[in-house]
């Protein structure tokens, strides 16, 4: 989801001294003479060590493309645009938009604690489900523990090829979070946890009897017209035209191909699958005021510093769902990237919806977090140009 890869990358750039900041005027005036041309900062992207890079760039303007790289590197076929993948923690922001919608359709409230939806699904080891709302699910203040940490499903390639096609409940996997104790009381910090979304998903199921996935599929997906978006339960497999995914887990062995994977193992807080262009149209509905009330979209970008995510975005900040990303040329965009072994899911998005951008990576990149500035700054590139028309 985000944390796996993410964090070990977080912590790559903080031991090499790296930052991603450059003072806001000179990267203007720079950006102003020398804006790179999409297929230019994609081209950028594969050369840190990307298997294939797909990016979509989208305004009031029209819509452009860049690809790059192979699919499938068994079969040697070129990526495409229109191809499939796993969007990883993107997913959140779609499941936080359900659980908005239900907020303002009065059978939810975002102070609402994990007790009142889920008696006892929050206890032991000083974890208290009466001490934790809604709310604090959403934006990850609730300290909980970060079940993908203590996972090896997702952290080694042996783990990994023991458990790809393994079912996991909910239940499991906040099960893994309760053996830990949280990592702060309540309110008082920031830390992503993918543990969050896995509760927010159950508590969507007991509010509606629907499981998430059909509360996406009914609310968004199929209202949108996202043909190629989906909401997994059990199935293992891509359906259609897709990128495959290949990691080696941090050198935990050989570089192997993960596409296939039994999307439990991230449920609601990461199982989705997507394209660009669905994405980009998800994106600029949510943004553009098309799937939830004024109240509610205004509760979705209300944010807190998430200064722990400052190495790779500098400025970070995190509201119900979504991250607010500071422009080099001034302003914000607003986003949720996405990371699960094998796959990488960038977006952006402006404040009105009007310019959204969105790509895909996939393999494991640069292990010195070249790749993920060269990722930034695409986004960053695109939405700075835009916002100059």
């Amino acid at each position: 989801m985000l944390t796996t890869r993410h964090l070990t990358a977080v912590a790559a750039l903080a031991a090499l001294g790296l930052g991603l900041a450059t003072p806001m005027a000179n990267a203007t005036e720079s950006r102003q003479r020398t804006t790179p041309t999409l297929q230019q900062s994609v081209d950028a992207i594969e050369r840190t060590g990307t298997v294939a890079v797909v990016a979509q760039s989208t305004g009031p303007d029209g819509r452009r493309y860049a690809t790059t790289g192979v699919s499938d590197t068994a079969t040697g076929r070129a990526a495409r645009v229109t191809d499939k993948f796993r969007i990883a923690s993107s997913t959140k922001a779609f499941v936080s938009t359900v659980m908005l919608q239900l907020v303002g359709e009065g059978r939810v409230s975002l102070d609402d604690t994990v007790e009142h939806w889920l008696p006892g699904t929050v206890s032991g080891n000083r974890n208290d489900g009466n001490a934790i709302t809604v709310r604090q699910l959403l934006n990850h203040t609730s300290g909980l523990f970060n079940y993908t940490a203590d996972f090896p499903a997702i952290s080694t390639v042996a783990g990994f090829e023991a458990d790809r096609y393994t079912t996991w409940t909910p239940q499991q996997l906040v099960g893994i979070a309760m053996r830990h104790a949280p990592d702060f009381a309540p309110g008082t910090q920031w830390e992503y946890s993918n543990t969050n979304y896995i509760l927010a998903g159950m508590i969507i199921q007991k509010a509606t009897g629907h499981t998430w996935q059909q509360e996406v599929t009914r609310r968004i997906i199929r209202p949108l017209g996202l043909r190629d978006t989906s909401a997994p339960d059990t199935s293992s497999r891509i359906p259609g035209q897709h990128l495959h995914g290949y990691s080696d887990f941090g050198g935990s062995g050989p570089t192997i191909d993960v596409t296939d994977l039994n999307p439990t193992v991230a449920g609601s807080a990461g199982a989705m699958i997507s394209t660009t262009n669905d994405l980009t149209r998800f994106f600029s509905s949510l943004l553009g005021g098309k799937l939830l009330h004024p109240a509610q979209l205004a509760e979705m970008k209300t944010t807190v510093r998430a200064a722990s995510l400052d190495s790779v975005w500098p400025g970070a900040r995190y509201g119900l769902g979504l991250m607010q990303i500071p422009l080099t040329c001034g302003g914000v965009y607003y986003s949720h990237a996405g990371d699960l072994m094998g796959y990488t899911t960038r977006d952006g998005v402006s404040a009105d919806g009007r310019h959204t951008v969105v790509l895909e990576a996939t393999g494991d990149g640069a292990s010195d977090l070249s790749t993920e500035m060269a990722q930034n700054a695409l986004i960053d590139s695109e939405l700075c140009a835009a916002g100059r028309k």
